[in-house]
């Protein structure tokens, strides 16, 4: 009687910690085609076609070491934090038990089972002065996200000897969460509702799809970048005001009710900077990532043009990855 083997699957394991937020969701989507995805969530899980989820608290080591245990992960995405500039300010504690305790929990266990520990910063690091942000600059923080950010960047850069550091400007797409809308899902639902509201016109930031972000983590993956710090930006910068009329333009909709102001961005306590310049500018430098991914990275015209074709099912969005990043140009 013939036996039926199964097949071993020798594809690297990814482990997303938080596989229900944004960033994990759509890593999630994006990766699982040519790696072994798999995910935690806290209380609540949204299920992702494909992919085997499990709960986990990640401020329980006990639960953090199971996990990493049972699967032996190659890599682990920390996807787990409190992103929003007033949450985060207004609930101090939180903010840094996720974005903090949290990864050194996990970036702790990780080493033990040979996984590299992947943590996604952001432009918050910096205060937004005008000027060309590059990785040695030392964090300039105003904000208590920022805060939370610079302070896992320092610990996994002293304390790790297997990490990765991809520090970010604002990412947009969709996610999985029903009842929490990213910026760009609430700009489409104002527009398809006939809603007007104010966009800030006064922070200036680069705009990339989430997707570009897997891209750039699978490059990093097969050509096993570690123990860098790499910024991930797009070529220029825009306010949300910018952004949204570039939406509109891009989308064929009408940016009538697009209204330009100002949003407040709170500084946190003990912050160096008692009263911010008028206008920021989180201009993150990209030679670097270019330089060693070999890549070139988009403007974010080019981004949104992306976007369009992707939710308009046009583009096969693995085929931009095929050449692992030789001479890619993400356009």
């Amino acid at each position: 009687m013939a036996i039926d083997l199964a097949i071993p699957d020798k594809r690297k394991t990814v482990l997303i910690i938080g596989i229900n937020s944004f960033v994990g969701s759509n890593l999630a989507e994006f990766l699982k085609k040519d790696y072994r995805v798999l995910g935690t969530y806290h209380k609540k899980n949204f299920s992702l076609p494909g992919i085997l989820t499990l709960p986990c608290d990640v401020l329980a080591k006990d639960e953090v070491q199971l996990v990493l245990y049972a699967f032996k992960p190659d890599f682990v995405l920390y996807c787990v934090g409190l992103t929003s500039l007033k949450d985060c300010a207004e609930r101090p504690n939180v903010c840094d038990a996720l974005n903090s305790a949290g990864l050194f929990n996990v970036a702790e266990m990780a080493p033990r089972y040979g996984a590299r520990i992947v943590y996604f910063s952001s432009q918050y690091v910096f205060s937004g002065a005008n000027r060309n942000y590059i990785e040695m600059d030392n964090p300039d923080v105003v904000t208590q996200y920022g805060k939370s950010q610079a302070s896992s960047e320092f610990y996994l850069q002293k304390s790790s000897l297997n990490y990765l550091i991809i520090r970010c400007c604002n990412l947009y797409g969709r996610g999985v969460t029903p009842m929490k809308n990213t910026f760009f899902e609430q700009l489409q639902k104002n527009i398809k509702c006939n809603v007007s509201d104010v966009y800030d016109n006064f922070s200036h930031q680069g705009f990339l799809d989430v997707y570009y972000l897997g891209m750039v983590l699978k490059i990093c993956i097969d050509k096993n970048v570690a123990n860098r710090l790499i910024q991930f930006c797009s070529q220029d910068l825009m306010t949300y005001y910018d952004f949204s009329k570039t939406y509109c333009e891009i989308f064929n909709e009408s940016d009538g009710l697009i209204g330009k102001g100002k949003w407040h961005l709170p500084i946190a306590k003990g912050s160096n900077v008692e009263k911010l310049e008028e206008f920021q500018y989180y201009k993150l430098d990209v030679l670097n990532i270019e330089g060693l991914l070999k890549i070139k990275m988009p403007t974010i015209r080019e981004s949104m043009e992306f976007t369009y074709k992707r939710f308009n099912g046009t583009k096969d969005v693995h085929k931009a990855i095929k050449n692992q990043g030789d001479g890619v140009s993400f356009i």
